[in-house]
């Protein structure tokens, strides 16, 4: 089976993702498309809460590297890391969505930022 592959629209600018092989990814990209006023976190981090909760099936790390775009249960919000700070995620941890195939760029602006998901289809 073929990588899935994310798009992350920021404005004018568009990145994609591949989407981590677990069953909270699974469930995010079954929300998409879907779009997000994102605020802004420590800045490192753009976070939104989800419509709903997802699955918490995934594996949960307490680190996280830029490009990352990951699940906090908690609150059901997930994030996309754009600076690393060596901060680590306190209890439970994150469970990793996606990872950007790029840069992050896109998201280290000041404030919130609406950003747009959708499934890149395979053309093949």
């Amino acid at each position: 089976m073929s990588e899935m592959k994310i798009a992350l629209k920021a404005g004018d600018k568009i990145v994609t993702a591949t989407v981590a092989e677990n069953e909270t990814a699974r469930d995010f990209v079954s929300l998409l498309p879907l779009s997000l006023s994102m605020k802004d976190l420590f800045g490192r981090e753009k976070y939104a809460t989800l419509p709903r909760p997802l699955s918490e099936a995934g594996p949960r790390t307490k680190t996280y590297e830029v490009g990352l775009f990951a699940y906090w249960s908690p609150s059901r919000d997930v994030a996309i890391y754009y600076l690393q700070d060596e901060e680590s995620i306190p209890s439970p941890g994150i469970i990793p969505i996606a990872k950007i195939d790029s840069s992050a760029e896109a998201f280290c602006v000041s404030g919130s930022v609406k950003v747009s998901f959708e499934v890149l289809r395979n053309e093949q």
